[in-house]
Order: C-alpha cells, then structure tokens, then sequence
C-alpha cells in the first residue's frame, strides 16, 4: 500500500551525497611564506641590530658572512651555511633592518636539523630554538597576528606533542582576533579544523563559532577574489577545504538561518527536481533551518514532493521524521521499521536508510558505516551498501587530514577499494562506481609524493583516522 499525500522519497541523500566534501586537489600543505617587507624608509628599520649599527670594518664582515651563507645556502652546503649564520644571527639578526631573512632562514636551518636528529631530547631543543627565533622576529619585525599564526601552525602540523589542541587553537585564535579580515592564509585550515573540533568539545561558544565561521569565510571570499596568478593556488586549496569542514555545523541547530539552507540545497533541488531523493534532502534542510512553508521556494519542493514522491504505510512516520528533522526520532522509526520488516531485500533498504541519515545529516560517518555493512549482512552481493562507503571514505579528507597532501589523500585508496569490490558483487553499480573511480583516481598520490614518503607502489599501507583500513599503495594517474 502507498500513498502519494507529501514529500518523500524511500532511499534519500543520493542527491545530497554528490554534494559532499570530496577528497582533496594532488597538492601538499602549504607552508606559510614571509609577507613582503613593504619599506625600506630608514624610519622604518628595525629596530633589533643590524649590521648598519656597527662600525664599517665589521660591518663589512657581518654583511660578507650574510651573502657567504646565503650562497652556501642556495648550493645546499648547509653545514658550512650554518656555522657562518650563527654568526650572522649573533651580531645583526635584522640584517640590514629591512629584511627578516636572518630569522626565516634560522628557522630553515633549524628544520632540517630536527629531520636528522634521531636523538629527542636534542630535537626538542632545536624546536625550542626555532620558537625563540619566532619570538625575536615578533618583536624585530613586527607583522600583528603572522608570528602567532607561524607557531600555531608548526605545533598543528609538525609539533602536534609539543601542546595540546587547545593551547593550538589559542594561539590561532590570537591570531586571527589581531588580523582579522587580514588572516594569513595558512592559518585558515587548522583553524579551521581546531574550531569545529573545540565546539564540539564543548570549549568554544556557540556565539564564537558562529564569528569566526563568518570571518573565515569572509577572509577566504575576498583571498579567492584578490588573489593572482600562482598566489590564487593557495586560495583554491584553502577552498577546497575550509567549507567543507565547517559543514560539521549544519548538525547544530540554529547555527545557520534559512537563507544558507535556500542557497545550498535549493540549486541541488533544481537540478533533479523530479527526484524523491534530492527532494526529501532539501526539503528536510529546509525544514532544519526552520524555513517557513510559505517561502515560495519551499512550497515549490513540496509541490514537487506531492507530486512525484511516495512512501509506504508502514514507513510514514518515519520518513515524517527525517522530513520535519527530528533525525533522532527518524532513525529509531527506520530501525522499528527494520525489525520488522520481512521481506530481506526491504529490511537493507531500510537498514541502508539509516546509514544514509547518520552521513549526511549527523555527519557521523563511523556509525553510518555500521549500518551500511549490516545492511549487507542482511542482503548479501548488494554494491549500494559499499558504494555509500566509498563515498564515506572519499569525503574524509578534511576529517583525516588537513584538507591537503598525504594524510588526506590517502582516503581515496580505500575509497576506490570499495567502489571496486561494490562492482565485483554487483554488476548494476557497474557504472556509478566507474564513474566514481575516474573522478576519484586523480587525487590519490602522485609518484613522487610516494616516493617521499619512503613507500612504493603495490606495498600494503595501513589507512588510520576513523577508517582504519589496509590498502595497497597506488600512484595518480599521470
């Protein structure tokens, strides 16, 4: 028995699922760059030392060590670099007070020491030298939030032990509060990152995640509009991450108005508008973003709705539920509806639905998994439970890692492990799953960064995060 009285469709989110943030572009974080010195007034020199402080005779020989090991530098001598840069740091670390060369380099230095140095507690100390140069370059060249932006950034991606994800994220906040619309660039994936991840701790305010949600966007909009040439590269990476990863908001009621909801899932709904599944997710969007039904374009999804989407008896009160986004009410009705369902193939469909709810509007991808491989368990040789976690895997690249290089690349291996395996049990997802497997091929690893990695392709590679999963080692194609 059906009925054709509202909005609905039996299996949702396909619609929504292809919005979902994807892996990321074949590139590797990108380190933070010094910004231009923009004068060289005399007024405005630094103030620290510098070697036009000094008498001619020695200022020549400060100025001589400077450009010796600048060229040492360039010619990858290091140790004979170092030994005349300690010279140089020691006497005029402003250079000529124009220039934070002395200190960037310091830090270079410094870095490749730590890569050497199998010793941990001379590591340490090569780090503790590095954020002292960071603390003389503060003061030296003074540039509002970038020398904090610098520190956070190394403990968040290269000293993660040397403090806790609060302490990181408190001084990517300072900051971001001192430069505002001005934020440096790299900051804004980790902070990113660390802000939803401290809201849903429970140690960043509704009120200040709803700030900074907006300023990172601003700062990013107006990046992505300024920007020039190779610069614009930055731009697209922090693009391809930073929204995705704020959509973790979308679970917090209230966090965002209808208008987002309108914008976001309005256009998905035109594009398949006689599709139950794109209509059922902007519908139940709508609804979670408390929408009026007035609104012409929700009355528009529900005349859609109306007239193309059915629904079973037995399951009304559940997709009811999904609908007016009582997601927690849906679930436990699709999970009562499961339990009793008969008839094998509808029990997975069902089961799968369930799966379907906790990815794309809980955003929790472990348990979604788990109802995805009961929903095998129940339908044996059924792909769809092993596409939906391909796409499980393929949209972790933000949760995994940050947002570019490795660590969030790797999810594509195990991605397209289980788009093939969906293909070999079932041959009527042949062709979503090839189509996901080209798109998808491209931002796995390339060569070379395998090849940095100490890896090689064909080895067994052991992917952590959530998914913890083996996988075997493939390039991009090239």
């Amino acid at each position: 028995m059906t009925t054709k009285n509202t909005v609905l469709g039996y299996l949702i989110l396909l619609g929504f699922l292809a919005c979902t943030p994807k892996t990321t572009e074949k590139t590797t974080v990108t380190e933070p760059a010094p910004p231009p010195v923009e004068a060289e007034k005399t007024e405005n020199l630094s103030s620290c030392p510098k070697w036009t402080d000094l008498p001619a005779s020695q200022a020549d020989e400060v100025e001589t060590n400077y450009v010796l090991y600048r060229d040492f530098l360039k010619a990858g001598d290091y140790t004979q670099a170092y030994e005349l840069w300690q010279k140089v740091y020691a006497i005029a670390p402003a250079a000529d007070g124009k220039r934070q060369t002395v200190f960037n380099d310091g830090i270079y230095f410094y870095e490749n020491l730590i890569r050497g140095e199998e010793d941990s507690l001379r590591r340490d100390e090569y780090i503790d030298q590095i954020f002292q140069i960071y603390d003389e370059l503060d003061r030296c060249y003074p540039q509002g939030g970038y020398v904090l932006g610098r520190k956070a950034f190394d403990l968040y991606y290269k000293y993660p032990y040397k403090a806790d994800p609060e302490g990181i994220f408190s001084l990517f906040r300072q900051s971001v509060d001192i430069d505002g619309m001005k934020t440096q660039y790299f900051v804004l994936n980790p902070f990113t990152a660390l802000l939803v991840d401290q809201y849903f701790d429970g140690k960043v305010t509704l009120e200040d995640a709803k700030k900074y949600e907006s300023l990172i966007l601003a700062v990013l909009k107006k990046g992505l509009e300024d920007c020039k040439g190779s610069d614009c590269d930055k731009w697209r990476i922090i693009n391809e991450y930073a929204p995705a990863r704020l959509e973790a908001f979308e679970t917090v009621k209230g966090f965002y108005d209808c208008a987002y909801y309108e914008e976001k899932y309005y256009n998905d709904f035109k594009q398949n508008p006689t599709d139950c599944d794109a209509i059922l997710t902007a519908y139940s969007r709508f609804k979670w973003g408390d929408c009026p039904e007035t609104d012409e374009k929700f009355r528009e999804i529900i005349a859609a709705g109306n007239a193309n989407c059915v629904e079973e008896k037995s399951l009304e009160s559940a997709y009811r539920a999904l609908r007016e986004a009582r997601y927690s009410d849906a679930i436990d009705l699709f999970q009562k509806a499961a339990d009793e369902e008969e008839n094998v193939a509808k029990k997975a469909e069902i089961t799968l639905t369930i799966s379907k709810v906790y990815y794309a509007h809980l955003k929790n991808f472990s348990t979604a998994r788990r109802y995805a491989l009961e929903a095998a368990r129940i339908r044996p040789n059924w792909g769809e439970p092993y596409m939906l976690i391909g796409r499980l895997y393929a949209s972790s690249g933000p949760l995994c890692g940050p947002g570019t290089g490795w660590d969030s690349q790797v999810v594509t291996w195990v991605a397209i492990d289980k788009w093939n395996y969906a293909k070999k049990i079932d041959p009527s997802v042949t062709k979503e799953a090839n189509r996901l497997i080209n798109n998808y091929s491209v931002y796995m690893p390339s060569k070379e960064d395998i090849f940095q990695k100490l890896h090689k392709e064909g080895d067994s590679y052991y992917v952590g995060c959530w998914i913890q999963e083996s996988t075997t080692i493939r390039a991009a194609p090239q």
